[in-house]
């Protein structure tokens, strides 16, 4: 038996990581602490943006961040609200990055 890290000890120790790199972020929704899914959106700040979520592949059993969405920064906010209107306990971080840094590639994010 494997343990996990409860939901909000992961999205505190992300949203620390970014602060650290400068990065800002901000949750926009905050879900069920102990076993709510997280999405990530990456602004660019210049009307466009991705979301991230995080899958499960069967065939390697590893975790791995997916793009759920991409494009014009209303249309990911529209699969955002879409997302939350099934999932409540879902949580929404927002980073805000030119550069396109999310973070989600290092060691111990997936």
């Amino acid at each position: 038996m494997s343990s996990r890290l409860t939901t909000d000890f992961w999205v505190s120790a992300y949203l620390n990581r970014l602060r650290l790199a400068n990065i800002p972020a901000f949750v926009t929704s905050k879900g069920d602490p102990t076993a709510g899914v997280v999405m990530i959106k990456l602004n660019t700040l210049d009307g466009q943006a991705v979301v991230y979520q995080r899958s499960f592949d069967p065939m390697s059993g590893e975790r791995a961040w997916i793009v759920l969405s991409k494009g014009d920064e209303r249309q990911v906010d529209e699969a955002i609200t879409k997302q939350l209107s099934f999932d409540p306990d879902l949580w929404v971080i927002e980073v805000e990055d030119k550069s396109g840094r999310h973070l989600l590639d290092q060691e111990g994010l997936t």
